[in-house]
Parts: C-alpha cells; structure tokens; sequence
C-alpha cells in the first residue's frame, strides 16, 4: 500500500500540523520515537512515520507492527534503503553501519515527504540524522526540522559543544577531557571512547551531527528539568553555544500499554507480583550490550552471593537474529538450579517499564543508557549504574548528581580495556548489591525523583508547558 493511500490521524483537512518523523535505527533511539508520537496522537496534530526497510532487529520490527496496530489512523511511509556496501567498515557495530545506510539514502527523503498528503507542516528526526535531514527540510522542502535527541540534556550539551571543543583543540578526534560550559568537565574517560579514533565512523558522524544540530528549529529532549537542571539552564541560556535553539524537556515519556506485553503465569510480572516489596534487584544491561561470557558469570555469582532476589535479562549478542545460545550454556552448570525461587533469569523480551513501576523491585543494576535512566527516575527506582560505551560514562554522572544511584566508577567490561582482563568479580558484585539495596538515602532520593518526574508531566508542570509550548510553535 502506497503512502498516500494510508490513513491519517484524524485531522486531514481540518488545517492541523502534519508532522513527519525520521526516526533512526536501535530500540533506544525507536523508543523516545514511538513514545513522544502516542503521547502527542490525541493532541491535534497528523502524524506519518517514516519507516526504513529492512529493519535491523526483530524487536524493532515488531516494535513498529505494534504502533501502527495500536494507532491505525497513523500513515506509515516505507523508506527502502539504498544498497550500502559495508565491507570498507569492518568491525564496526551493526547500528553504526545501519545509521550510515540511513544518511547515504537521506536524498531520497525529499521527494518521498513531498508526496505526502496533507502538506507535511514540520519534520522531527533523529539526531544520528541530523546532518543530512535538516537540509533535506530546510532547503529542499521549506520546513522546519527539529531533532528529538534520544538522550539527556547533558549528553546534549557534549555533543554540541564538542565541534567548539575540536576547534579550539585543532584537533579531528577526542584528545583530552571537556569542559562542557555551564554543564561540567567531563574527564576524556567519560567521554564515547569510539571518539578517540579520527578515522572512525562514529566519530565522523558525531561531528557533522553536532555542528549541524545547531540548526534546527527546535531540540525535544526525554528528561525533566529536577533531573538535568545545569545542563537546561545552559543549553537554553546559550551558555553551551551561543543561539543554540529552544530545547524542549518533555519527559519522562511513557509507554502505552503493549500488545507484547505478558501477564502469562510463567511471565517476569507475574513473578514479581509473588515478591515482597522492593526486594528484587533487576538486572539488564540494555539492547544493544552483549557482555563476555565471563563476565556473564560472574554476574551470576554476585547474584547468587547477594542473597538478594534478583530478575536478570541475559544478553549474548548485539542483533537478537543472532542469539542462539542456549540459557543453561550461558549462566554455568547448575545456576539456574541453585537460584530457583529466588531469582529468575531470562533471554527472552522483558517490557522493562513494567518491571521498574513493579513494587517489588528495589534496585536496577543497569548499563545506564539513557531510557533505563529515565524509566528509573520516572517510577523511583535506585540505580547501581555499570556504564558499558558510548555515552553511558557521561549518563552516569546524571545519577550521581541526582543522588538516586550509585555510579561503580572503577567497573569496566572486557569490550572496552585493551589492557588486562576487566572483569569484575563476583564477590565486588555481591557486596555492592547488597550495600544499596540497603541503601535508605539512595531509596530517598529515588523516590525524590519520582516525586519530581510526576509532577513535571502533570498539567502545569515543566514537561507539561514544554510539550504544548512545542505544539504551540507548529501553528
């Protein structure tokens, strides 16, 4: 079925705003997408998606299956990639790769707005995109292109300032720590290690991102203003870069209900429910980390050492296509058995928002990617942050600030030291578990937050006067 031939929102020709979303690849960038699209479908505006075939990942495909089924009056225009010859990127990660394929077909992005109906009014794409969607809209199409940033504020205020710390440095690469202004000197450990190569992939399109991003019309960030105060304060105030465009906090954004979602007997909530209150320790390290077997291990043993009761998603490759490994081979002989009742641990999709608003769950031991971060603070869950890439380091700060989490700054995973082995006992593991678990000021502030995260989206909150100051801008 053709674009044109979908159905709209709702609102074809009675003049409200169309808006076009180019959202990129990697659930943590498809989620802010999906979840600011279903928070936004009932408020006036046509909405169209467009969708880049094939998708990387089941989850993703299966992601967007469960939008458009959830929200039929939603059009869907498919964007068939070009064919991209990855071989001249070996080792690189598949999302990077992916991202690439999506910029390399960025041009033919203009015609394919152009023939929606109604006239598209604005355009929201990702920031992986930025670089070649903003003059797609600004210059062929003549409309406004904002970026919905799929991290925090602080992450936001690096990657912008970063082209002005590389100017200043003379440098094409990250060559030292950044002192982001306003926001904080971020150590060059804390920052995307993947940075440090100028002939890198990532590298390259951070860079033309950043110094594009500038020009957008507006940037819609998934935080609040009590969970990134210093960073809001300086990206809007200039203090970051002079005439930086309005930023928009409009988080925490939320899921709505999922047909994927399991109230099966043998499903992790239904698990839960048999739990006493705030005494499971949720374990996920995200959808695009895969840890070393040996560490995986270890996991297990701190787990197991802990005492605690503990609901772990194991992870074994980066593209769930290529997870084939059985659960029993991963976790070691015997594990499984030895935590029975105490612990369940699972391969298997986890609707991670519903196990976080959970009351029995009282710790997530967690990557720190900015959608766990966001879904902790939302429902007051204290974090023990294990940062595994990219801008996971810079994220942890955010929980140390907030003051709902621990930050193991000395942890580190295999992938990510040249040096000796880095992995981290299962004895280290154990202790720390159980420390914050019984952590009562951890606990406080967590609930501090949620506190906070609530009454930012609630009529009248800071979230609440950002979104509709956003809609108020499409006319």
């Amino acid at each position: 079925m053709s674009p044109a031939a979908m159905p709209s929102s709702g609102h074809q020709g009675s003049g409200a705003p169309h808006l076009v979303f180019v959202p990129s690849a990697g659930m943590g960038h498809l989620l802010p997408f999906t979840r600011f699209i279903t928070a936004i479908a009932d408020m006036g505006v046509d909405i169209s998606v467009v969708t880049a075939l094939p998708t990387v990942s089941e989850a993703e495909a299966e992601h967007f299956a469960g939008l458009f089924a959830a929200f039929p009056a939603i059009r869907r225009i498919d964007f068939n990639l070009l064919p991209f010859d990855a071989s001249a990127f070996a080792d690189t990660e598949p999302f990077f790769l992916r991202w690439e394929s999506l910029r390399r077909s960025a041009h033919l992005l203009g015609p394919l707005i152009a023939g929606a109906a109604p006239r598209a009014s604005a355009i929201i794409t990702d920031v992986t995109l930025a670089s070649e969607v903003i003059p797609v809209a600004k210059n062929e199409l003549k409309l406004p292109c904002h970026v919905l940033f799929t991290s925090g504020a602080t992450v936001l205020a690096f990657l912008a300032y970063f082209p002005v710390y590389l100017d200043g440095a003379n440098a094409d690469h990250l060559v030292g720590d950044v002192d982001v202004p306003g926001v904080r000197r971020l150590p060059s450990d804390y920052c995307p290690r993947v940075l440090r190569n100028p002939d890198g992939l990532f590298t390259k399109q951070f860079i033309v991102n950043g110094r594009e991003i500038a020009k957008a019309d507006g940037i819609l960030v998934n935080t609040f203003d009590a969970l990134e105060p210093e960073a809001l304060t300086a990206l809007r105030g200039g203090k970051v870069v002079p005439g930086f465009p309005p930023v928009f906090a409009v988080g925490p954004l939320k899921s709505t209900p999922s047909a994927r979602r399991s109230d099966k007997a043998d499903s992790p909530i239904a698990w839960l429910g048999e739990q006493p209150a705030r005494s499971v320790v949720y374990v996920a390290f995200g959808n695009c980390n895969a840890a070393a077997l040996k560490q995986i291990r270890e996991i297990g043993a701190g787990l197991e050492a802990s005492g605690c009761r503990f609901l772990w998603v194991v992870k074994t490759t980066i593209l769930d296509r290529e997870d084939t490994a059985e659960l029993r081979d991963v976790v070691g002989d015997g594990f499984l058995g030895r935590v029975q009742g105490r612990g369940l641990v699972t391969k298997e999709w986890v609707d991670q928002e519903a196990v976080l608003k959970h009351p029995a769950v009282g710790l997530f031991l967690s990557h720190a990617g900015w959608g766990s971060v966001t879904e902790a603070a939302a429902y007051g869950v204290p974090m023990l942050a294990w940062p595994t890439l990219g801008d996971h380091k810079i994220i942890a700060t955010v929980i140390r600030s907030g003051g709902f989490g621990v930050w193991m700054e000395h942890w580190s995973w295999q992938e990510e030291d040249s040096e000796e082995s880095s992995v981290v006992s299962g004895v280290e593991i154990g202790e720390k578990l159980k420390e914050v678990m019984g952590d009562e000021a951890i606990s406080a502030s967590a609930a501090k937050m949620r506190e906070e995260a609530t009454k930012a989206v609630a009529p009248g909150g800071s979230s609440y006067r950002s979104m509709h100051e956003f809609l108020a801008m499409l006319g």
